[in-house]
């Protein structure tokens, strides 16, 4: 059985990802973001279940060296720490197009153009759930029929715009995308994870 592919993303009510450009970058992220311990400790679960990370270079350079870091930082909370040697620990494929090299157990592809097929045979040839990082990279994952589930933990915030979980097709109408619903938890600060099966 091949690996299966899992778009994971914090989101709006309205399905959308940031409001404003560059929003995750700063120490604290958006402000309609709700992370506390609880959250974060799901976090951690569902990562270390992963038996690999996808991501894309915007989301690489968000994650390293933050989360690394945060290993020793007395200041970071215990969950955040863990998170920190998950992360770091964990095998990751980085794609990137101007990046050719990346530490903490990772491989880079995509400088030759071809990354989609290069991960449709690292889905083929692996096993297990493989994180997806990125909404570039999932719209393409998407569009090549490879992405498997959806993670989706729904933040109680309403933007009116900004960047969508995925990226509008570069041409036509894509047609709609088919799901069944896996499993729903609400957690206390109002967050309500759906993770769907997406219907191939």
């Amino acid at each position: 059985m091949p690996a299966r592919f899992v778009y994971w993303m914090n989101v709006s009510v309205d399905g959308y990802i940031e409001a404003a450009p560059g929003e995750h970058s700063g120490p604290d992220g958006p402000g309609w973001v709700r992370i506390d311990e609880q959250l974060h400790q799901e976090f951690n679960d569902r990562a270390r279940a992963m038996t690999l990370s996808v991501e894309g270079r915007v989301v690489r350079e968000l994650m390293d060296p933050y989360w690394p870091d945060a290993r020793y930082d007395e200041d970071s909370l215990p969950v955040e720490r863990e998170y920190g040697e998950i992360w770091t620990a964990q095998p990751k494929v980085l794609v990137s197009r101007t990046r050719t090299t990346a530490d903490h157990n990772t491989r880079v592809i995509g400088a030759d153009g071809n990354a989609i097929e290069e991960l449709a045979a690292i889905r083929a040839e692996g096993s297990g759930d493989v994180a997806v990082g990125g909404a570039t990279l999932a719209t393409q994952l998407l569009d090549a029929g490879l992405v498997d589930e959806l993670l989706l933990f729904v933040h109680p915030a309403v933007l009116g715009g900004g960047r969508p979980l995925f990226d509008p097709p570069a041409s036509g109408r894509r047609p709609p995308l088919l799901l069944d619903l896996l499993e729903t938890k609400r957690f206390d600060n109002g967050v309500v994870l759906h993770r769907y099966d997406v219907q191939h």
